[in-house]
């Protein structure tokens, strides 16, 4: 299985969680990494590259910081701009079909406060309820979603970076 992770967060080096991960993510070099922070800084998404990067992998990671319950606004952009009808949605539009979506996420607080009754009052699968609806759009199969919460020790932290190499490179099933 070819896995993509598309980090989108605009300031990786002064991330703690973020940074630890996908440096963790590089040592594997069947692991295709594509930062679209530094990729793009004019904002101009280079379409025809993107989905030629898609085609070629089966896994598809979006690895962000959770901002304001949502993804970073380039990654937004990004799907706006790549992820268009005719190519990954509508009736002739298939050519993520089949490929899986999985979102590795980080929050701020722990993940106790994101449940029904939490001080956020909704679940992490709640949240990112839209963009497992994204997948299902374009005929992905969306993966539970890797989530990592601010209050990780280091320790914690590296064996959180350890599980997060095995599930992009572990089918579900396994």
């Amino acid at each position: 299985m070819k896995a993509l992770v598309i980090l989108a967060h605009p300031k990786i080096m002064e991330s703690r969680i973020n940074r630890r991960l996908i440096e963790e993510v590089r040592k594997d070099p069947g692991i295709t990494v594509h930062e679209l922070y530094p990729s793009y800084p004019d904002w101009v998404i280079d379409v025809p590259r993107e989905q030629e990067l898609l085609e070629k992998h089966d896994r598809i990671v979006f690895q962000f910081p959770l901002y304001w319950y949502s993804t970073p606004p380039m990654l937004k952009k990004w799907q706006d701009d790549v992820l268009t009808y005719g190519w990954a949605y509508g009736s002739q539009g298939k050519k993520l079909q089949g490929k899986e979506l999985l979102i590795a996420t980080s929050i701020g607080g722990r993940q106790e406060v994101y449940q029904a009754g939490g001080k956020n009052h909704f679940t992490m699968s709640e949240i990112l309820r839209p963009l497992h609806a994204t997948a299902n759009m374009c005929r992905m199969t969306y993966l539970p979603a890797f989530v990592v919460d601010g209050a990780s020790d280091d320790s914690e932290l590296n064996e959180a970076a350890i599980r997060y190499v095995n599930r992009i490179r572990k089918s579900e099933s396994q």
